[in-house]
């Protein structure tokens, strides 16, 4: 059984409007994945507001906004990891990166090729996944791409949020932070390249 709890964490930010702090205990039917760990103390030592919901496993975006209190579909990050060749020849033949968009976009393929530079680009499967994560399934990855050694492109349209919110490594568990403080944590390329609405 799982139950849903909200965890408010604050190490700094109280000027803002974000201080306080409410932990809750709660029950899992299984262990959290250890990245969630990872990224709490990371935002514990850099003194970073976040918050933290624990909730019913979800894979999409529509499924997350559903169970995040106080946060929209667009605040949702998706964290897609993808197999790209690189089209100057200076770098890796093929690699993977992340990229990072707005839980209500997709990105465009056509952009990612012309202003990122690359010239195939295709979906990490879900073993390819597993492995580079340390097991993490598809929905979960969260847009930390230094975590698991990949150079993390993010849509410049994440940063219209001041907040953002992610599956943290678990389907389980996101975690909601201030949108410049993900980056100037993840100092993140950024670039304009999801699919615009008129496009779809």
């Amino acid at each position: 059984m799982v139950i849903f709890v909200h965890v408010l964490l604050c190490a700094r930010k109280a000027s803002r409007g974000y201080g306080g702090i409410s932990i809750t205990y709660y029950y899992m039917s299984e262990s959290i994945h250890p990245t969630v760990d990872k990224i709490e103390s990371l935002l514990r030592e850099n003194g970073f507001w976040y918050e933290r919901f624990l909730h019913e496993p979800v894979r999409t975006s529509e499924e997350a906004a559903a169970v995040r209190t106080g946060y929209l579909q667009k605040q949702g990050t998706k964290s897609l990891i993808v197999k790209v060749k690189d089209a100057t020849g200076t770098g890796p033949n093929k690699r993977f990166v992340m990229l990072v968009v707005p839980g209500d976009k997709q990105f465009d393929k056509k952009k990612v090729k012309s202003e990122l530079g690359f010239t195939d680009v295709r979906f990490a499967n879900e073993d390819e996944v597993s492995q580079i994560t340390g097991g993490i399934l598809p929905g979960g990855v969260p847009p930390f791409g230094n975590l698991f050694e990949l150079p993390v492109y993010v849509d410049v349209s994440v940063f219209e949020n001041e907040k953002v919110i992610f599956n943290a490594g678990d389907r389980r568990v996101s975690i909601g932070m201030l949108s410049a403080d993900y980056r100037a944590l993840i100092a993140p390329i950024v670039h304009s390249f999801v699919l615009e609405t008129d496009s779809l």
